[in-house]
């Protein structure tokens, strides 16, 4: 699948050193050092009501990573991918009476063109579930021949195209943790009710009746009347959620991989569920690192899709608000908070553009203050867990006193924030 343009990144002096980043499962930090290239894997969309704020967040504190690595001088190799079938986008298909494909592409192209204007690198594996449809269905074959998949008694379950009626096929968690070194819970960290809750909240099914436990989540949806299904050798039907984004790690990126990205509602059970599989596919770890975003809010309430409480990307966009301006204000707030989106956020990201456009635009000093100075405390507020409200702290004193080199401060603005001070 295509992705975006790739902004233009350009080279500092000096280095960055590799970034101290939290992980979820340990709940401490650590040092997201590659042994070679920075293999990173965040999860995609699910391509209906993109792009809002949180996706954007979400998305831009994965780009600050890479900018930081980058900066280091390691190589980055980064996959996405986009969850092009499952229940919400059928379920918003059917309710606006456009075919789920056309809603899915139609969604993607406009996440595409969001991140685009945001300035947000791309993933080098942008990868769609419907374009590894073959390499889910066989990765739930091996699944099932290891007894770590079983199926479960599907009265609504239609035939195939073959004329067969498939069962829904479900990870077995017990059998999983006895035959590796995964267990349910080493990335959230979550107690069991805690997680039966999540289970239910996020598309699981604890109640099922012929599961073997009721955290088991399901591999393979057998098909149904009026939903898409391919055909496999696991009977006709379409993958389930978290062994997706397994094996297009796998595939893209291979075992034991850097970092593991996201928003805090993936923690459990996607990412849990997802380095189950991994774990049993391959027989190693999934990822050394699991990072987290915030969730953003917006009228007192979650930004979510079910509430409707959404601020578009797009939209602001449409109205004229200059997509630096956007990038300037998620990054005034740490990616690992829950913060609310309000106007007054968005005025004092205008301002703080038009200061730093001022200050950092001119061709002679403004200033005594070193320029290369403020570059490496800048530096070391994001290798400090991506601490981007310190880095525009230290900006925002450079431009108030002026540099003696401003054109390398846009350099290092544009380099590791991702945003162009210089163009009008």
């Amino acid at each position: 699948m295509r992705a975006w343009k790739r902004p233009d990144i350009p080279s500092l002096p000096g280095r960055s050193g590799a970034p101290w980043l939290h992980d979820t499962a340990t709940n401490g930090l650590v040092e997201a050092r590659p042994a070679d290239v920075a293999r990173l894997y965040v999860c995609g969309i699910t391509p209906y009501d993109a792009t809002h704020l949180g996706h954007a967040a979400t998305y831009l504190a994965f780009d600050t990573l890479q900018r930081v690595w980058l900066d280091a001088g390691f190589r980055v190799h980064y996959a996405q991918n986009v969850t092009d079938v499952d229940d919400p986008l059928l379920e918003r298909a059917i309710a606006t009476g456009v075919d789920w494909r056309e809603l899915a592409e139609s969604q993607v192209e406009l996440f595409r063109t969001d991140m685009e204007a945001l300035g947000i690198i791309p993933p080098d594996d942008y990868v769609a579930v419907t374009e590894v449809i073959d390499e889910v269905a066989a990765a739930v074959t091996k699944l099932r021949d290891a007894g770590l998949a079983y199926a479960v008694e599907t009265p609504e379950a239609v035939a195939g195209a073959d004329g067969a009626v498939g069962s829904d096929l479900y990870f077995d968690i017990v059998a999983a943790q006895e035959l590796t070194d995964w267990r349910l819970g080493d990335e959230s960290n979550l107690d069991r009710d805690t997680m039966l809750a999540l289970f239910a909240e996020r598309g699981g099914d604890p109640d099922r009746e012929g599961k073997r436990d009721s955290l088991d989540p399901m591999l393979w949806r057998a098909a149904r009347a009026g939903e898409p299904q391919w055909a496999s050798a696991v009977g006709a039907g379409r993958p389930g959620w978290h062994i997706e984004c397994s094996v297009i790690a796998l595939k893209e990126l291979g075992t034991d991989f850097t970092v593991q990205g996201g928003g805090s509602d993936l923690v459990f059970p996607h990412h849990d569920m997802s380095a189950g599989h991994a774990a049993a596919l391959s027989g190693h770890p999934l990822a050394g690192v699991y990072s987290h975003t915030g969730m953003v809010a917006y009228q007192g309430e979650k930004m979510s899709k079910s509430l409707g409480n959404l601020v578009l990307v797009s939209g602001l966009r449409s109205g004229g608000t200059d997509p630096r301006a956007i990038r300037l204000a998620l990054l005034a707030q740490h990616y690992r908070t829950n913060w609310t989106w309000t106007e007054p956020l968005l005025h004092e990201a205008e301002h703080r553009l038009a200061r730093y456009r001022s200050a950092f635009s001119a061709a002679e000093p403004t200033g005594t203050a070193s320029a290369g100075s403020v570059i490496e405390r800048v530096r070391e507020c994001l290798n400090n867990d991506l601490d981007t409200p310190a880095a525009l702290a230290v900006l925002d004193s450079a431009a108030d006193t002026g540099v003696d080199n401003p054109a390398l401060a846009a350099l290092a603005i544009s380099a590791l924030l991702g945003v162009d001070v210089t163009k009008a």
